[in-house]
């Protein structure tokens, strides 16, 4: 059975039949960057989806290294960071077997992630440019309507939210939010002291992103 055909029979388990849970990820990847930043946001996003799209996920996020095989059980895996990103040759090899499997990387810049994540992006797949996706792109209505695209919820330098993605054969594999900051909006309230709508606004667009890498 393919990677991909077993997370399709996995949708139906995490979106129909709250039997058993399914587990999301957090990556934990080389190069001294604070990988384990947002440490309550995975965790209430889960708890969200579950609430509000019938999703039986794991709300005891799991944790899983660049190199580890073991990614492959984890049909959605998020990284976010300020400082330094690293990828051995190593893990460029796992988390390409990753993705061209059927696993879905989700990358929200925390604040600084950027400089040094877009080097190891190219490393990853040389032949690939990342590709902002449009406002009418299904990633921003697979749940919520978002019809301006990733919404804002820290200004940081006050540049305009944007969303990059990786294809690979017509199929989006890697998601990078950019000048938006979800994770720190899916974070408890008292971390950031959002405003509930702010918050609201960041845990529907992760709830999208959710929905759109199951279902895709």
């Amino acid at each position: 059975m393919s990677i991909r055909y077993a997370y399709i029979l996995l949708l139906f388990s995490v979106l129909s039949t709250p039997v058993c849970a399914q587990e999301i990820a957090v990556l934990h990847y080389e190069g001294g960057g604070d990988w384990y930043a947002n440490p309550t946001s995975l965790p209430n996003l889960a708890a969200f989806c579950n609430a509000n799209l019938n999703t039986n996920l794991n709300t005891k996020t799991a944790t899983v290294k660049a190199t580890d095989p073991g990614i492959q059980q984890y049909p959605f895996v998020h990284m976010t960071g300020h400082g330094n990103v690293f990828f051995s040759e190593e893990a460029l090899q796992n988390l390409r077997d990753y993705l061209l499997s059927g696993g879905f990387l989700h990358i929200d810049d925390n604040y600084g992630i950027d400089t040094y994540l877009r080097p190891q992006l190219k490393r990853l797949f040389p032949q690939e440019e990342l590709q902002e996706l449009p406002a009418d792109h299904p990633l921003f209505s697979s749940a919520y309507p978002f019809k301006e695209g990733l919404p804002k919820i820290h200004e940081h330098d006050g540049k305009r939210p944007q969303a990059f993605g990786i294809f690979k054969d017509g199929r989006l594999v890697l998601l990078y939010t950019l000048e938006s900051d979800l994770g720190d909006g899916w974070e408890s309230a008292a971390v950031h002291n959002d405003p509930p709508e702010v918050r609201e606004n960041a845990l529907k667009m992760g709830a999208n992103i959710i929905k759109y890498a199951f279902e895709n």
